[in-house]
């Protein structure tokens, strides 16, 4: 695993690269969109 996290990334052992958007890169190039939870507000 290698991280960059000034970047905003992490590249995992499988070869993933991990946004901290939640997004992702998989290794074939299909693309992750981010999926954060929807937050309640009060």
């Amino acid at each position: 695993m290698a991280a960059c996290p000034e970047q905003g990334w992490s590249l995992l052992c499988n070869a993933v690269l991990l946004f901290e958007d939640t997004g992702e890169l998989l290794p074939d190039g299909r693309v992750v969109d981010p999926h954060r939870p929807l937050v309640a507000t009060a």
